[in-house]
């Protein structure tokens, strides 16, 4: 470029300027915008086995409670309440509840009287999660392979509580901030791996998380064509409305082939054959495990 002294430059913008207003043009509004660089941005891994071709899927009502129920309480529940499938947190280093009862005995045994389970496992959450139960976090530079060793340890705990292959596994991503595109893409990230690992060992991915924070990102990442993306979502939003027709970012293109579990509320007390448990009330149409 030419070099210009002070006194040309002005004379030069002036007649630049006058040029503009000659024509009735905004010479702001003429200069190009600047494009926002996508929230999440997509990321493809490969997945050599894919989803597991067996799917037990089903519908209808159910609960999740922080720990394992006892098991004649299941009995009586399951002849009394209207649910039929239960939330249980098989695996993870951040589960919030002890289970003591939770053996492959109270698998066969909870099975026997006709219940169907979410299985569920808590890692590492976002890395700009604010829970100060839950200290450990993603590490953004690794949380591919960190979400890879997470489906690792929760295929271990399947298979010793006999919860065979096709099962699906559901991965605990608390509600966290939006403003932190960085941390959005973290746990994106760590939930490919995590779906990539299961895919591997023969089980089907699951991820839960709030509408608002998990859900909205993880649908991000579905419109960028991200992949493998998990195989369900189950998505917290206490609506009242014990439906899966989703709300939000979760429209009705994304997880649409039974592919969904609603959590429309939380932290009530049920009493049923005089049992009384502090639950979470679900709405399912989607893979279980029996």
């Amino acid at each position: 470029m030419r070099y210009l002294r002070p006194a040309a430059v002005l004379a030069a913008s002036l007649v630049l300027l006058l040029a503009i207003e000659g024509t009735g043009v905004d010479a702001e509004a003429s200069a190009p915008a600047a494009v926002a660089a996508p929230r999440i941005r997509a990321v493809k891994l490969p997945d050599r086995f894919g989803p597991p071709r067996f799917h037990d899927n089903w519908s209808g009502a159910a609960f999740d409670a922080c720990t394992a129920p006892p098991a004649e309480t299941l009995r009586g529940w399951r002849a009394a309440s209207p649910y039929a499938a239960v939330g249980i947190y098989v695996s993870g280093s951040q589960r919030g509840c002890a289970q003591p009862r939770l053996t492959a005995d109270w698998i066969r045994e909870a099975r026997s009287t006709g219940w169907r389970f979410l299985p569920v496992h808590v890692g590492l959450q976002a890395p700009c999660a604010d829970l100060s139960r839950k200290p450990q976090r993603i590490d953004p530079a690794k949380a591919v392979q960190q979400g890879q060793d997470e489906a690792d340890e929760a295929v271990r705990a399947m298979r010793s509580l006999g919860l065979g292959t096709g099962s699906p596994v559901y991965l605990d991503i608390e509600a966290y901030p939006v403003h932190d595109a960085a941390c959005g893409q973290a746990v994106v990230d760590f939930t490919l791996g995590w779906t990539q690992g299961l895919h591997s060992a023969g089980y089907s991915s699951g991820f839960y998380s709030s509408l608002d924070s998990g859900v909205a990102d993880l649908a991000a990442a579905a419109r960028a064509g991200s992949s493998p993306l998990p195989d369900a979502v189950w998505y917290a939003h206490w609506d009242d409305h014990a439906d899966t027709a989703g709300a939000g970012p979760l429209t009705p293109d994304l997880w649409r082939s039974r592919q969904r579990v609603h959590q429309y509320r939380g932290n009530v007390q049920e009493t049923y054959a005089g049992q009384t448990l502090a639950i979470d009330r679900d709405q399912v149409d989607g893979p279980t495990a029996g």
